[in-house]
């Protein structure tokens, strides 16, 4: 079933700080308990790897809330659902003017899903597309798309050097389709 099917659309929802996941546990179960599972169909607390220097000095990688005080959720929205997670323990609020929460766009879920580095369902280009290199040491090129990488959000195009035709793999956001 499609989004726009199904209806759902991806919400924001303030928290208390550091009760991020605690959260999402409490809507999870609660999703259950009221067999909520076709109307609220993902909770997620976006998290990201950094480098963290530790007392020692070290360096090791840690995983950070790139949005601490918020949850994403996946939902239908109607009375039961506003229910549920408004009235979950830890929750403020859902993200919007006034008491009306807001869905995310399409375009703010490419941003998110690019600047989060996960697959993103809507890949706009494909194997065969002529694109253009927008930035970059490529900047200006044109060229047919050999391969794409949905997961990693990058596309493969083969570049005349020295003679020879050499792959060079660009992110999404360094191309643009040439009409």
């Amino acid at each position: 079933m499609s989004e726009e099917m199904s209806g759902a659309c991806w919400y924001v929802v303030h928290t208390y700080s550091g009760y991020e996941n605690k959260v999402k546990a409490n809507i999870e179960k609660t999703i259950e308990n009221r067999n909520l599972q076709d109307q609220i169909l993902e909770v997620s607390v976006p998290l990201e790897e950094v480098l963290e220097k530790t007392k020692s000095g070290a360096m090791k990688q840690v995983q950070r809330k790139i949005f601490p005080g918020y949850v994403l959720i996946h939902m239908i929205m109607n009375d039961d659902t506003w229910y549920v997670v408004r009235n979950t323990r830890g929750v403020t609020g859902f993200v919007g003017p006034g008491s009306k929460p807001v869905p995310l766009t399409e375009e703010e879920m490419i941003a998110l899903a690019t600047f989060m580095g996960t697959p993103q369902e809507k890949v706009n280009f494909a194997e065969g597309d002529l694109i253009s290199v927008i930035t970059g040491a490529w900047q200006g090129t044109e060229a047919v798309i050999r391969s794409v990488d949905a997961e990693k959000q990058t596309a493969t195009i083969f570049i005349d050097m020295f003679g020879h035709e050499t792959p060079v793999e660009l992110n999404f956001t360094d191309i643009k389709k040439v009409q």
